[in-house]
């Protein structure tokens, strides 16, 4: 039989560290544009209590989005040594295009996917070249859609890239904004022959919610009195973002594993979108719940939000590329490990993949 088999991974992690403790220096502010009522010291204190996050990574000056994204690009290929040549669909997840550092303007024209092919030097016009907008599912929906279009003989070899310099798109007064990183993942997708124990793709799901939902993360102005209200940020109703993704995302994780015909008792980890430590347990938890088990398995779910933050698109390709080449311990994954993607994010957007790896 035929499935689509990750060939090859690869991720850039940026150099520039910055800690929690850089953001003491900032006041933050509400929604309504009043000082919160806490000391930075104190809502960094709670943050890193929520988040998990103790640091985050942002690019240098002169790299961009898609720079990053063809150097974590070029690293799969490498891995999988496909010839750039044969790839049929070069897809690029990201929200914001390249955002030029120390402006607040995106730019998607041309789109980041033609300028990654133009840095990989792929003269083949028929590798199609595109990218796609789902939030933070991005990625993970670029590998879906690589699926489809091999099912359907359309393609045969995949470059999947999910690319972002959150960075460059948040308001320092939102507490929020310490959540938000820059980074850049990579995989190589092929259609093979797999017998019935063999690598693949065993099963999907995808989902959105976009009626009441719509606005839980969306772009609005600076919260600190005063700003400039033609220049908008990245915001996130945070509550609202976790009450959903407690509700939905279990549940769509849970009928990924049915389509596939997998139990959990078989998952060796899980790859999750690191948006919020807290967040992940919970959604863990209460996925393992819906089987009857009260407590999931120690060492399920690799974690990189600590040291990476959540740079959307790009954490699972990132984490999945360092699991694979033994950068989390004491996560590994051996052949024939199964192992569950899952994501949530602006739409809102949820989507999960069953693998064997």
């Amino acid at each position: 039989m035929l499935r689509t088999v990750i060939t090859g991974t690869g991720s850039y992690i940026p150099p520039f560290i910055q800690s929690n403790s850089d953001f003491a220096k900032h006041l933050f502010y509400s929604e309504e544009h009043i000082p919160l009522d806490k000391s930075p010291s104190e809502i960094i204190q709670k943050f890193k209590q929520i988040t998990g996050i103790e640091e985050r990574r942002y690019t240098t000056g002169e790299l961009n989005t898609s720079d990053i994204g063809a150097i974590a690009a070029k690293m799969a290929l490498k891995s999988s040594s496909v010839d750039p040549e044969q790839i049929d669909q070069l897809i690029v997840a990201h929200n914001f295009g390249n955002v030029i550092k120390s402006t607040i303007q995106t730019d998607a024209v041309p789109s980041l996917a033609s300028r990654i092919k133009h840095a990989l030097r792929i003269q083949n016009p028929n590798c199609v070249a595109y990218d796609i907008l789902f939030g933070c599912p991005g990625w993970l929906q670029g590998l879906i859609q690589a699926d489809a279009f091999f099912k359907a003989g359309i393609a045969n070899k995949a470059l999947i890239i999910g690319t972002e310099t959150l960075s460059r798109v948040i308001d320092i007064y939102d507490r929020d904004s310490m959540i938000f990183s820059d980074g850049a993942g990579a995989c190589v997708a092929e259609y093979k022959e797999s017998n019935e124990t063999g690598p693949g793709i065993l099963g999907m799901t995808t989902q959105t919610y976009s009626t009441e939902e719509l606005e839980y993360i969306n772009m609005g102005m600076a919260f600190k009195p005063g700003s400039d209200p033609g220049i908008r940020f990245l915001k996130m109703k945070g509550r609202k973002v976790y009450e959903f993704a407690m509700k939905y995302v279990p549940a769509a994780m849970k009928e990924c594993l049915e389509k596939s015909n997998v139990s959990i008792e078989q998952i060796k980890k899980i790859f999750i979108h690191q948006a919020n430590e807290k967040m992940d347990q919970g959604i863990i938890k209460r996925l393992y719940q819906l089987y009857g088990i009260t407590e999931y398995p120690e060492n399920i779910m690799p974690m990189s939000i600590h040291w990476l933050g959540n740079s959307s698109v790009a954490t699972i390709p990132t984490l999945f590329d360092l699991v694979l080449n033994n950068q989390v311990d004491p996560h590994e994954l051996n052949p024939g490990d199964i192992i569950l993607f899952a994501s949530v994010g602006a739409g809102m957007n949820i989507n999960a993949v069953c693998y064997r790896c």
